[in-house]
């Protein structure tokens, strides 16, 4: 447990680099996204075009 009275040592040379890593792996989730977005809508549009032509018309 911690008494908030330890003494920690700090590199104060120390620089935040930038990755250019993060800027793919937002594209590649937003496209994968995109496209699980795509297939849920023709799956949707799909099962509504079955209920349609399942619907009994002569009510």
């Amino acid at each position: 447990m911690s008494t908030g009275k330890e003494h920690l040592d700090v590199e104060d040379d120390f620089a935040a680099t930038e990755s250019d890593d993060t800027d793919p792996v937002v594209e590649v989730a937003k496209t994968n996204l995109d496209k699980r977005r795509t297939i849920d809508n023709l799956l949707e549009e799909r099962r509504l075009q079955k209920q349609l032509a399942d619907y009994d018309f002569d009510l």
